[in-house]
């Protein structure tokens, strides 16, 4: 929420002032768990979203179609960010829900590849990736799973998921017209499409990219406002002592349930993009290298940091496709040695704490970042 320092000395009411449209939308979106409360960063934000509108018009179609990929891949490094920075759920399974709602987007799309029957498929899949998170989540949460035995088994499911679909080859592995493939996976996935026969909107290269990043935004935006709920506090309530959370009256396992839940949602989401953008889905997405990848996103860009998690994704997977090759992995598994030894806490909240050390060095006025911020600590 904005401070008396940021509202008085601003512009009036129409313009975004104490009374304004853009602060009543502020308050939802500001709080204690999220980076970035002042009008400097919210004016870096939207030259950054600019930025990335424009950035097809300068690279080309080719490009914006490689960069869309990074950030499919960003909704995923915000599922685990979720679930693991506010909820305290080191999950390894992320990839589950994602591969999932891959393969769901494939068959449903495949065998129904109309307008209606593509939107349909979306959705599908990303009801897919929740389902098979809620499952999941219920047999441990309320099984009294917790702590490293719900990353052992997160793991477990990836491992068997990968071996499963890895021998899905051969026509009994067919869903209609959808042949799952086995390790050659599912190719000729339509590209999206939302609407029905004659009033469709169908998304090339470029028309995806902006699709991906209007849909990034949002959630984002959205995210940032669970978050700094009265929900959202629980949440970390639940990280933070799940037992002292418990004896207040919370229901800790529906808690961790419904944040596990809603990660698989994302982690739907970016499958199904996923397959879209390749029009391809394979057991490849279920490996162990891949796996970890999310949980390296989330440590070096900071996980306790929606922001963090998704620049950080963005800006990994932007160098690692560049590099190329097995170096590659080497070099991202460095970065996340580095990160956790002498960053622990990430870079994102590490800046963070740089900038607000200048302010205060330079005599300006405290933003209102400088109060305790459960997002940028490790207590």
């Amino acid at each position: 929420m904005a401070t008396e320092t940021e509202t008085t000395s601003g512009p009036g009411p129409v313009d975004g002032g104490p009374d304004g449209p853009v602060a009543s939308l502020r308050t939802y979106v500001e709080g204690p768990n999220t980076v970035g409360q002042s009008r400097p960063f919210w004016a870096g934000f939207v030259v950054a979203v600019l930025a990335l509108a424009a950035y097809p018009a300068i690279v080309g179609g080719y490009q914006a179609s490689r960069f869309s990929l990074f950030m499919v891949y960003a909704f995923l490094g915000l599922s685990l960010s979720l679930v693991w920075g506010y909820a305290g759920i080191l999950s390894f399974g992320q990839v589950v829900f994602f591969g999932v709602a891959g393969y769901t987007f494939g068959v449903v799309a495949v065998n129904f590849a109309t307008p209606a029957g593509i939107t349909a498929a979306f959705f599908a899949g990303i009801v897919g990736g929740a389902l098979m998170a809620a499952v999941l989540g219920y047999f441990m949460f309320y099984g009294g799973v917790r702590d490293v035995y719900v990353t052992i088994i997160t793991l477990v499911s990836t491992l068997v998921l990968h071996t499963f679909m890895a021998q899905t080859a051969g026509d009994e592995w067919t869903v209609g017209k959808a042949a799952l493939g086995g390790f050659n996976g599912m190719p000729t996935i339509p590209n999206l499409a939302f609407g029905v026969e004659g009033a469709a909107v169908r998304f090339g290269s470029v028309s995806f990219y902006y699709l991906v990043l209007v849909l990034l935004v949002g959630t984002y935006l959205g995210l940032r406002a669970l978050v700094n709920s009265d929900y959202g506090r629980v949440m970390v309530a639940v990280r933070e002592d799940e037992d002292r959370t418990r004896m207040f009256g919370y229901d800790v396992e529906r808690v961790k349930l419904v944040v596990f839940t809603v990660g698989g949602a994302l982690a739907g989401l970016s499958g199904v993009l996923y397959a879209a953008w390749g029009n391809y889905v394979s057991p490849q997405v279920f490996e162990l290298a891949f796996a970890s990848l999310p949980v390296i996103w989330a440590s070096v860009g900071g996980r306790k940091t929606l922001l963090g998690a998704a620049a950080a994704t963005i800006g990994i997977e932007f160098f690692r496709n560049s590099l190329g090759g097995e170096w590659a992995l080497v070099a991202v598994g460095v970065l996340l040695l580095v990160f956790v030894l002498g960053l622990p806490g990430g870079i994102v909240p590490w800046v963070h704490d740089r900038y607000l050390g200048f302010r205060t060095d330079a005599g300006g006025p405290a933003p209102p970042e400088s109060a305790e911020n459960p997002e940028v600590t490790d207590s």
